[in-house]
């Protein structure tokens, strides 16, 4: 039996899914705390290696906003489990940093930018942006300040053409002199 597994029989509600080779733990968003802790004590996964979080929403889509994967590894076995919950537009995570106290600073990263609350945590202050930031820079409705001051410099976005710029196949790169540059071979005469 795997870890996945495992866990799954530890802690009602969490189902098991194979996914790019490896077998994830879902776990529904009211036993994640409990998940953690069975993890932990129970399948001996003492080692915190990271907290992620991905905007799975459309801006303005009712339902799953973000999707939760939390990755820990059991040392002596050398084996890492993944879980994963689905976080509901205004619910918040429950904590795991009483678990793995290293997890205090991935969950601070999470509600930061990408503006998810946090139940039960110790210390929520701010902790990559200053207190006057406004929003959270990670979702997908974040608008870029620098969009919106002056053109992006990269690739159009679609529908932003501008058909009256040259193609950039034409264009030589930086640094290439044009066509008329250097001396000037004449045609030998026959």
């Amino acid at each position: 039996m795997n870890l996945a597994e495992a866990l799954a029989s530890e802690v009602d509600g969490v189902t098991t899914r194979l996914e790019f080779g490896r077998q994830r733990a879902i776990v529904p968003l009211e036993s994640w705390r409990d998940a953690a802790l069975a993890a932990k004590d129970a399948l001996g996964c003492r080692m915190f290696d990271w907290l992620g979080v991905e905007d799975a929403g459309r801006p303005g889509a009712v339902g799953e906003r973000h999707a939760v994967t939390l990755h820990v590894v059991h040392p002596r076995e050398r084996a890492g489990l993944l879980l994963r919950t689905e976080l509901p537009a205004g619910a918040a995570l429950p904590s795991v940093a009483s678990v793995w106290a290293g997890a205090a600073w991935h969950e601070r990263e999470a509600a930061e930018m990408f503006g998810i609350a946090l139940a039960g945590h110790p210390d929520p202050r701010r902790l990559l942006l200053p207190d006057s930031f406004a929003g959270h820079p990670l979702r997908k409705d974040f608008v870029l300040a620098a969009r919106v001051v002056r053109p992006w410099p990269g690739g159009l976005e679609p529908g932003e053409a501008d058909t009256s710029a040259p193609s950039r196949r034409r264009l030589a790169p930086p640094g290439v002199p044009g066509p008329d540059w250097g001396p000037r071979r004449e045609e030998p005469q026959q």
